[in-house]
């Protein structure tokens, strides 16, 4: 069966659905979904959010030249999509969904308390692009809860119940189907 051809657009699904935070913890902060976000480079770590100039967190990003990308589950799914269609101009996101500034340790947004992974980013270059902006990041730390540290000290993802967004819809992801390297790896 062939391929049906459609219009060039945004159809490369599935990415993460973030909840993005800006501002301060005293003064003004606020929270914004965003999807299109992700790894720009290794070494050193740097990764993008794209913004769109009219949205309120911009101005606060684009000012302090810092933001956190706060991973979300299924258990801040709710939220996720709350964040994503209300203002922060109009409420404040942590009093309505019930969530919890949290102290960063190199910048001097909050993070979100409840997310299973917290990235501390400043702000390298800002990239017009047309309908969005993209804010160009170094990381400065990861911030990790310590329920999803293993007995060996490590990062097991596959215990925080990580959400995705693909066309219009959010996904869990529940299962991993395997790891890097496994189609050449010598059997045992």
């Amino acid at each position: 069966m062939p391929k049906v051809e459609w219009k060039a657009g945004t159809f490369i699904y599935p990415i993460p659905a973030v909840m993005v935070t800006s501002g301060d913890m005293e003064g003004e902060s606020n929270i914004m979904t965003v999807a299109w976000t992700g790894i720009l480079n290794s070494n050193p770590a740097m990764c993008y959010i794209s913004v769109r100039p009219e949205r309120y967190s911009y101005h606060l990003i684009k000012e302090s030249g810092e933001f956190a990308i706060n991973l979300t589950n299924e258990k801040l799914v709710y939220a996720t999509d709350w964040c994503g269609v209300r203002s922060g101009k109009d409420y404040d996101k942590f009093k309505e969904m019930h969530l919890s500034k949290e102290k960063a340790n190199h910048i001097k947004c909050p993070l979100i308390r409840e997310s299973p992974v917290s990235i501390e980013c400043k702000v390298k270059e800002i990239k017009s692009l047309g309908s969005h902006d993209v804010f160009v990041a170094e990381v400065l730390s990861i911030d990790a809860d310590d329920q999803y540290i293993d007995e060996k000290g490590a990062f097991d993802i596959s215990k925080c119940d990580l959400i995705a967004y693909a066309n219009g819809g959010y996904y869990s992801l529940d299962k991993k189907l395997g790891k890097f390297g496994f189609s050449v790896q010598k059997k045992k």
